[in-house]
């Protein structure tokens, strides 16, 4: 008879428990091999950095200023996704919705938002507006070009927050939709309402499935959160473009904050896969 070993209550064999271990040591390996071809890597482009003479002495110097930026940058970035899941969720309940209202309203959202650069969509709501205000004006609305003027940091917010809840809308109907039908019917057997398995049954599950590109969107909006230098907020980006016109060394202080903008979307990485194993417990081993 083969022996067994008992592991947290659990009797195992011999074989499953050499493959686990071959398994962890495999997965240790690769973690050790990764951070040796990092730690290479980075090596190589100091090094490069060097045979290339940049002035380290002049980025030290105006890194703190440039640091000072990443309010702004965060700022925008984290109430722009807020707006961004607000919206998602609506545009996705709309175009699930059998309403036919509700569903050309999130449908047109979708298309329009999708169809437009990014671009055109900031300067839509920085300079547009306020013509669209006069516009309205001028025909015996008061007060509605003020209100249509906004600075530039709420500009950049709605731009972004509407145009990455257009495509986030898309990810939650899919992770909605992903929930089988059987349970939304058990859901109505036990006597909910459609809103009620909605809150309670189906949007908890579809959650775990919406995290990952909905973590991988914000990443992506921290880096689009530079086109709102083009409206002369003093983010990472036009602090650096600022210092290194005035003193030619524009090298310099891009490298610094393209690596700025690297170790920010590193630490969101990071957040992103411990939100993902915290949510997944349960449903597969995570090492």
């Amino acid at each position: 008879m083969s022996e067994t070993q008992e592991t947290g209550g659990c009797t195992i064999p011999p074989e499953a428990h050499a493959v686990l271990e071959e398994i962890e040591n495999r997965q240790k390996r690769f973690k050790r091999n990764t951070t040796i071809a990092l730690l290479s890597l980075t090596a190589f482009i100091f090094f490069l950095f060097y045979v290339i003479k940049l002035d380290f002495m002049f980025m030290g110097k105006w890194v703190g200023f440039i640091l000072t930026g990443m309010g702004f940058t965060l700022l925008v970035s984290f109430l722009a996704i807020s707006l961004a899941c607000i919206l998602s969720i609506l545009g996705a309940l709309g175009r699930l919705s059998k309403n036919p209202i509700a569903n050309s309203i999130a449908t047109a959202y979708v298309s329009l938002i999708r169809g437009t650069p990014l671009l055109v969509q900031v300067y839509m709501w920085y300079l547009a507006l306020p013509q669209l205000g006069k516009a309205l004006e001028d025909i015996g609305i008061p007060g509605i070009q003020n209100a249509l003027t906004l600075p530039a940091i709420p500009a950049g917010i709605l731009a972004l927050g509407v145009c990455y809840g257009a495509y986030m809308t898309e990810t939650v109907r899919a992770g909605i939709q992903s929930i089988t039908i059987g349970q939304r019917e058990a859901a109505k057997a036990l006597g909910m309402t459609e809103s009620q398995a909605m809150r309670r049954i189906i949007f908890p599950q579809a959650l775990r499935i919406i995290i990952p590109p909905i973590s991988n969107e914000f990443i992506a909006m921290i880096k689009d959160s530079s086109l709102v230098s083009l409206m002369g907020v003093w983010e990472l980006s036009y602090r650096a473009i600022k210092i290194g016109r005035r003193y030619f060394q524009s090298l310099e202080m891009l490298i610094m904050v393209a690596f700025i903008y690297w170790l920010m979307c590193v630490v969101l990485q990071y957040v992103q896969e411990k939100i993902e194993a915290h949510m997944a417990r349960g449903d597969r081993r995570v090492h």
